[in-house]
């Protein structure tokens, strides 16, 4: 009998979700916050465990058109690796250019990463949403975002 894919990737992803409670419950309590800290990684590393389940239990048969849309064409895969890469220099970036600048150069450079043609658009949604969660988080929640280079 021959293993199903979807309970391999059940089996991987319970690994994953018992190790990543594990850590959750290592997070430090605060006294006098009403919901702490460690409220949302708790639930999410239940959730995914309780999902890694379902998927188990639910795990069909392969068929060739399965297995067939399964493929990753080559091009795909670059894409991928290249959004990957992207994604590591935005956090390598983060802290010495500040969250500004490094994330609205990542959101420059991953709708042309893609292939979105808009470059308007790019822009303006790369200025705007870099600028109202930054403002947000800074001034409104109060919730100080690496500054970096930049002197607000």
């Amino acid at each position: 009998m021959r293993t199903k894919p979807d309970r391999i990737i059940s089996l991987i992803l319970f690994v994953f979700a018992v190790c990543y409670l594990a850590l959750s419950y290592q997070l430090p309590a605060f006294p006098y916050a009403i919901i702490d800290s460690d409220v949302l990684p708790k639930g999410l590393g239940y959730l995914l465990i309780i999902l890694a389940i379902v998927l188990f239990y639910q795990a069909k048969d392969d068929t060739d058109a399965d297995k067939e849309r399964r493929y990753v064409k080559k091009e795909d895969i670059i894409i991928l690796l290249s959004v990957l890469a992207a994604l590591l220099v935005y956090i390598f970036l983060l802290e010495p250019v500040g969250f500004l600048l490094s994330t609205i150069l990542f959101l420059l450079v991953i709708p042309f990463v893609l292939g979105f043609k808009k470059k308007v658009t790019t822009v303006l949604v790369a200025f705007l949403f870099s600028g109202v969660m930054y403002y947000s988080f800074n001034y409104l929640l109060n919730i100080t975002l690496p500054q970096g280079i930049l002197p607000f």
